[in-house]
C-alpha cells in the first residue's frame, strides 16, 4: 500500500516516470541492472536484504544512480547510516506530495538543500571536536564561504542572492568543493564541516 501511494504521488507530476517497483533489496538490485533508472526510492526496512545494504551494493555497481531513502523514522542515526552507504537524500513518508516533488526534483539536479532543522540536529548529535582527526581546510576563501552557507541549509538560489553571484557559479563551486573533499552531496558536506570544526569560522 505504501509503495502504491508513492507511485501515485510520483505519477501526479509529469517530471517523473516510474519504470519499476520491487519488494526487496535483492529485487531492487536486479531491477536497477535491467532498467538503469536515474533515481531510486529505497525503503530502509524490507524483507531479505535491507535498504541500507542494498544501497551500498547499488552504489558500488551503478554509482551514477541517485538513491533517496524513504522511511517513517526521522532517527538521525538512520540518516547518517544511509549517507555512509551512499544515499543522496532522505524522505519521510508523512511528507506532503508537493514536498516530495520539490525535493526529488532538486535531488535530480544536485541542488537539494539540507533543511535548517537537519543542520541543527547534525550539529547537536555530533561529538565535540578535538584536535585529533581535524584536517587543514583545502578550500579557497570563496569555497569555504559557500560551504558555510550550504551547511546552514541555504539553496543554490539563496547562496547566489546572498553572495551576488550566478547560480551557475555556485554550482561550479560546489562541484569543486565536493571533488576536493571526496564527498557526494550537501548533507555530507555539512557533516564534514562540523566534524572538522570549520563551522566556527563560517559567516553567520
Amino acid at each position: 500500500m505504501a509503495r502504491e501511494g508513492i507511485r501515485l504521488i510520483l505519477e501526479s507530476d509529469d517530471a517523473f516516470e516510474v519504470v519499476a517497483e520491487g519488494t526487496s533489496g535483492e529485487e531492487a538490485l536486479g531491477l536497477c541492472q535491467q532498467w538503469m533508472p536515474d533515481l531510486v526510492l529505497m525503503d530502509i526496512r524490507m524483507p531479505g536484504l535491507g535498504g541500507l545494504e542494498a544501497t551500498r551494493l547499488l552504489k558500488q555497481q551503478l554509482p551514477y544512480i541517485k538513491v533517496v531513502m524513504v522511511t517513517v523514522s526521522d532517527d538521525i542515526a538512520h540518516l547518517f547510516e544511509a549517507l555512509k552507504k551512499g544515499a543522496q537524500g532522505y524522505l519521510l513518508k508523512n511528507m506532503k506530495p508537493d514536498e516530495w516533488h520539490e525535493y526529488l526534483k532538486a535531488i535530480a539536479v544536485d541542488e537539494a538543500p539540507m533543511t535548517r532543522e537537519l543542520a541543527f540536529r547534525i550539529l547537536k548529535e555530533l561529538s565535540p571536536i578535538g584536535s585529533e582527526g581535524v584536517q587543514e581546510n583545502p578550500l579557497t576563501t570563496r569555497e569555504t564561504e559557500i560551504l558555510g552557507l550550504v551547511a546552514k541549509g541555504m539553496s543554490n538560489k539563496e547562496i547566489s542572492s546572498r553572495l551576488d553571484i550566478s547560480e551557475h557559479t555556485v554550482k561550479n563551486h560546489l562541484k569543486n568543493i565536493l571533488q576536493k573533499l571526496h564527498l557526494e552531496n550537501r548533507v555530507q558536506l555539512a557533516r564534514y564541516a562540523y566534524e572538522q570544526g570549520w563551522m566556527r569560522k563560517f559567516p553567520n
